[in-house]
Protein backbone atom coordinates (compact mmCIF):
# COMPACT_ATOMS: atom_id res chain seq x y z
CA UNK A 1 0.00 0.00 0.00
CA UNK A 2 1.54 3.37 -0.96
CA UNK A 3 1.43 6.09 1.57
CA UNK A 4 -0.45 8.73 -0.64
CA UNK A 5 -2.98 5.43 -0.89
CA UNK A 6 -3.05 5.59 3.11
CA UNK A 7 -3.27 9.05 3.76
CA UNK A 8 -6.12 9.57 0.65
CA UNK A 9 -7.56 6.20 0.97
CA UNK A 10 -9.11 5.42 -2.63
CA UNK A 11 -10.12 9.00 -3.38
CA UNK A 12 -8.07 10.17 -6.39
CA UNK A 13 -5.81 13.08 -6.31
CA UNK A 14 -7.82 15.16 -8.91
CA UNK A 15 -10.80 14.76 -6.36
CA UNK A 16 -8.73 16.66 -3.75
CA UNK A 17 -7.28 18.91 -5.64
CA UNK A 18 -10.50 19.67 -6.96
CA UNK A 19 -12.26 20.33 -3.75
CA UNK A 20 -8.96 22.34 -2.84
CA UNK A 21 -9.26 24.41 -6.02
CA UNK A 22 -13.23 25.56 -5.05
CA UNK A 23 -12.03 26.88 -1.99
CA UNK A 24 -9.52 28.96 -3.46
CA UNK A 25 -11.37 30.95 -6.37
CA UNK A 26 -10.27 34.67 -5.61
CA UNK A 27 -7.33 35.40 -7.78
CA UNK A 28 -5.75 37.38 -5.25
CA UNK A 29 -5.97 34.33 -2.83
CA UNK A 30 -4.40 32.55 -5.19
CA UNK A 31 -1.19 34.57 -6.06
CA UNK A 32 -0.95 34.99 -2.21
CA UNK A 33 -1.24 31.00 -2.65
CA UNK A 34 1.15 30.53 -5.50
CA UNK A 35 4.24 32.04 -3.56
CA UNK A 36 2.85 30.81 0.19
CA UNK A 37 2.91 27.27 -0.79
CA UNK A 38 6.38 27.14 -2.39
CA UNK A 39 7.84 29.03 -0.17
CA UNK A 40 6.31 26.78 3.10
CA UNK A 41 7.63 23.32 0.87
CA UNK A 42 11.16 24.85 0.21
CA UNK A 43 11.36 26.02 4.01
CA UNK A 44 10.52 22.30 5.20
CA UNK A 45 14.28 20.41 4.08
CA UNK A 46 15.77 23.67 5.04
CA UNK A 47 15.11 23.47 8.69
CA UNK A 48 16.90 20.30 8.48
CA UNK A 49 20.03 21.83 6.98
CA UNK A 50 19.79 24.62 9.49
CA UNK A 51 21.59 22.82 12.62
CA UNK A 52 24.43 22.19 10.46
CA UNK A 53 24.63 26.01 9.20
CA UNK A 54 25.28 29.01 11.89
CA UNK A 55 22.82 31.32 11.56
CA UNK A 56 21.22 29.60 9.10
CA UNK A 57 18.09 28.85 10.72
CA UNK A 58 16.72 32.51 9.98
CA UNK A 59 16.69 31.55 6.73
CA UNK A 60 13.70 28.85 6.46
CA UNK A 61 12.14 30.45 9.37
CA UNK A 62 11.17 32.93 7.24
CA UNK A 63 10.28 31.32 4.41
CA UNK A 64 8.01 29.29 6.64
CA UNK A 65 6.73 32.46 7.95
CA UNK A 66 5.86 34.27 5.33
CA UNK A 67 4.56 31.33 3.33
CA UNK A 68 1.80 30.99 6.25
CA UNK A 69 1.33 34.80 6.34
CA UNK A 70 0.65 34.58 2.62
CA UNK A 71 -1.76 31.67 3.21
CA UNK A 72 -3.52 33.67 5.52
CA UNK A 73 -3.96 36.45 4.09
CA UNK A 74 -5.23 34.83 0.94
CA UNK A 75 -7.51 33.29 3.26
CA UNK A 76 -8.99 36.64 4.90
CA UNK A 77 -9.34 37.97 1.19
CA UNK A 78 -11.33 34.98 -0.19
CA UNK A 79 -13.52 34.71 3.29
CA UNK A 80 -12.97 31.21 3.52
CA UNK A 81 -11.61 29.49 5.96
CA UNK A 82 -8.20 27.14 4.83
CA UNK A 83 -9.58 23.32 3.58
CA UNK A 84 -7.25 21.61 6.60
CA UNK A 85 -9.27 23.56 9.30
CA UNK A 86 -11.96 20.56 7.86
CA UNK A 87 -9.69 18.01 6.77
CA UNK A 88 -5.72 17.98 8.09
CA UNK A 89 -5.00 15.85 4.81
CA UNK A 90 -5.57 19.46 2.91
CA UNK A 91 -1.99 20.08 4.13
CA UNK A 92 -0.76 17.71 1.64
CA UNK A 93 -3.33 19.19 -1.03
CA UNK A 94 -1.91 23.03 -1.58
CA UNK A 95 1.43 21.50 -2.96
CA UNK A 96 -0.27 19.38 -5.19
CA UNK A 97 -2.76 22.53 -6.34
CA UNK A 98 0.19 24.62 -7.46
CA UNK A 99 1.54 21.90 -9.35
CA UNK A 100 -1.11 21.56 -11.62
CA UNK A 101 -1.43 26.09 -11.88
CA UNK A 102 2.30 25.17 -12.61
CA UNK A 103 1.76 22.75 -15.49
CA UNK A 104 -1.08 25.16 -17.20
CA UNK A 105 -3.69 22.29 -15.87
CA UNK A 106 -5.93 25.79 -13.64
CA UNK A 107 -9.20 25.81 -14.43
Amino acid sequence: MSRSHFIFRDVPMDVWVDRYEKSHQNPINRVFHTFGIPMIAVSIPLFLIAPLVRGFWKIPLSLFTAGWVCQVLGHIIEGKPPEFLKDWRFLFVGLRWWLRVLRGYDK
